[in-house]
């Protein structure tokens, strides 16, 4: 917003932000590796020209490469195989993008269709932490993160299917807000993703960013099968407003009894503190439900979507990829989905909308649940990425590192991952707040209201 007004006051051009994010891309970009496709020429002629009025009009934007088609531009969702594919329509979050005026310079890099808490796309090797080169920069959005972290644009696209907004913005010092379920819409082109699991939104540096951009793309499209109650007043109209006093649980202890990094345990507790010194209402709680969820049913929906990737690539290159075209870990999932019947798919998704059903009283309850975002500061790259022996022992590996954002995912509730600790190394530590479901505002006016008492404007990556 802050660049967009500079064209608004006419203190600068479309075009002249454009060549300043185009210069620190260039700069940067080598290092961090995280620009899977530029679009240079095409933003500056769509710079060039007349853009749509509003609040975020003029500024450069990078769009996430899995999915979100631009069209005439490639989209390689990561994966080798779709190396030389170009989309040949703009998605609708793209369009609507485009209608808020942003200026798209380019695809920033993911994961193979998505699959890792990292981005270490064998089609374009690892993407690195700004903070530290050698440690992720987080997953599947993992690009974006790295792109803003480093200031080469000040928001990027980003989606979440089991995290990957929340993930890769706690590795890289950033906010990401994981909207509720059909917030927005994947349509025309799908309905929902990964049986409703997956949304799509930002990372962004500020609070008041994310709110713009939530307002700009929000809303259903006709035929849509989720439509959650609008706001009542616009998104970044929240985030200047302190909230009444917030019923608030929260927790150190890790899902399935997975371990927790100390560091993690001490920033959660410490922000618990926070919240009372604002006049929160904080009690140490966790929800009630079968943990064991986030285990096979997660797999098995996880695994038969990577199965139905796997289709989409044969379409899209008229034949089966090759398995040398693919990972090891893709391999697995798609064998393993390959092997799902229809009625455990169904059993699947029904154990997890029972978990959701039980967790339902405890937002009842609070108004929000605070967590670390991650058991572990970020990891050093060429360990997420990794095979495990198979799809269900991928799983519960990544799952050690990311026990706590899937639960957002399985009942369509919006969570927020809030840059407010750093270990004593100065890695970014992610504090995790979820909140009730379709109450994005509440959780607006609490990360405003955070983001004024302690503020993350001033740290910047080395």
């Amino acid at each position: 917003m802050g660049q967009a007004e500079l064209v608004h006051r006419k203190e600068a051009t479309a075009l002249e932000l454009v060549d300043a994010a185009i210069g620190r891309i260039e700069s940067q970009s080598p290092r961090l590796n995280c620009l899977a496709t530029p679009m240079f020429e095409e933003a500056r002629k769509v710079a060039s020209k007349k853009l749509s009025p509003g609040p975020l009009s003029g500024a450069p934007y990078l769009i996430k490469d899995l999915g979100q088609p631009c069209a005439g531009v490639r989209q390689t969702d990561g994966s080798k195989a779709l190396a030389g594919y170009i989309a040949d329509h703009d998605g609708g979050l793209v369009t609507r993008l485009r209608n808020a005026g942003l200026v798209i310079v380019g695809r920033a890099t993911a994961p193979e269709f998505g699959n890792h808490s990292t981005t270490e796309p064998e089609v374009f090797g690892p993407c690195h932490n700004p903070w530290d080169l050698g440690r992720t920069a987080g997953g599947s959005s993992g690009g974006s993160a790295a792109a803003v972290a480093a200031r080469m644009v000040p928001a990027a696209s980003a989606s979440d299917g089991a995290g990957s907004i929340r993930i890769p913005a706690s590795c890289c010092g950033l906010f990401g807000l994981k909207p509720t379920r059909g917030r927005i819409s994947f349509g025309p082109d799908a309905g929902e993703v990964l049986s409703g699991l997956a949304v799509e939104h930002a990372v962004t540096r500020s609070v008041r960013d994310s709110a713009a951009l939530l307002d700009a793309t929000s809303g259903p499209v006709a035929g849509d099968p989720y439509w959650p109650a609008p706001s009542v007043d616009s998104y970044l109209s929240q985030v200047t407003r302190d909230p009444s006093p917030m019923r608030i649980a929260w927790s150190a202890r890790a899902p399935l009894g997975m371990p927790v990094d100390p560091e993690c345990r001490k920033a959660v507790e410490a922000t618990a503190k926070r919240m009372e010194a604002l006049g929160h209402h904080v009690v140490e709680d966790d929800p009630n439900y079968d943990e064991e969820v986030l285990l096979d049913p997660m797999v098995t929906i996880w695994s038969v979507g990577n199965a139905t990737d796997h289709d989409i690539v044969a379409s899209r290159i008229g034949r089966a990829p090759r398995r040398d075209e693919l990972e090891i870990t893709t391999w697995e999932l798609v064998d393993r989905g390959r092997g799902v019947s229809a009625t455990q798919l169904v059993r699947a998704v029904d154990r997890i909308h029972a978990a959701t059903r039980d967790m339902a009283p405890f937002f009842e309850k609070y108004d929000a649940w605070l967590t670390p975002t991650l058991s572990q500061p970020p990891l050093p790259l060429g360990v997420l990425n990794q095979s495990y022996g198979g799809a269900d022992e991928w799983w519960q590996f990544d799952l050690a590192f990311n026990p706590w954002n899937s639960v957002a995912n399985l009942t369509g509730n919006p969570a927020m991952s809030v840059p407010l600790a750093w270990s004593a190394s100065g890695l970014p530590i992610g504090i995790l707040f979820t909140g009730r479901y379709g109450d994005e505002a509440g959780l607006f006016r609490l990360a405003g209201q955070l983001e004024r008492a302690h503020g993350w404007a001033d740290r910047v990556a080395p």
